[in-house]
């Protein structure tokens, strides 16, 4: 897979870098002020579900890529365990995500407090450590696996 002679797993990766701390940092917010809850409920579930889209694609892309250059394969095989571990993550992280929008509630930003929600009692708590343990592993992840991409690449 290549978009203008260059491997399409290295344009997809500068995405995944970029967006999946903000996603992740984004669900250790949302799960821990309740008052911000109104404002990042669609960027958690959003941001959540691209990550997850350019980790799959990015997973696809470095398999072909691989296949296409077999000879890296010992150098790259650290890297493409810690990104199949990520990709397994971001889609654990998208469920968390939308089971976090729907179970927490908080605040509304409109004066009349109409489109607030009610949080929901235990499932609420669940919803919070899960969020939380998810991205603190996204965060991890997308560091280990960039990190023995680099490695891989640069020595």
């Amino acid at each position: 897979m290549e978009i203008n002679g260059l491997p399409l797993h290295f344009l997809v990766v500068h995405v995944v870098v970029v967006l999946a701390p903000l996603a992740a940092l984004t669900g250790l917010v949302y799960a821990a002020i309740p008052k911000w809850r109104w404002l990042l409920r669609w960027p958690l579930v959003v941001l959540g579900v691209v990550v997850a889209i350019t980790a799959v694609v990015a997973v696809q892309a470095g398999g072909a890529f691989l296949d296409s250059r077999p000879a890296l394969g010992p150098l790259v095989e650290e890297h493409e365990d810690w990104g199949e571990l990520f990709r397994n993550v971001s889609l654990m992280f998208v469920v968390a995500a939308m089971m976090g929008a729907w179970a927490l509630g908080g605040p509304s930003a409109l004066a009349s407090g109409r489109g607030a929600q009610v949080s929901r009692g235990a499932l609420g708590w669940v919803a919070v450590v899960l969020l939380v343990a998810v991205s603190v592993a996204l965060l991890v992840l997308v560091f280990l696996a960039g990190d023995s991409g680099s490695r891989a690449v640069w020595g």
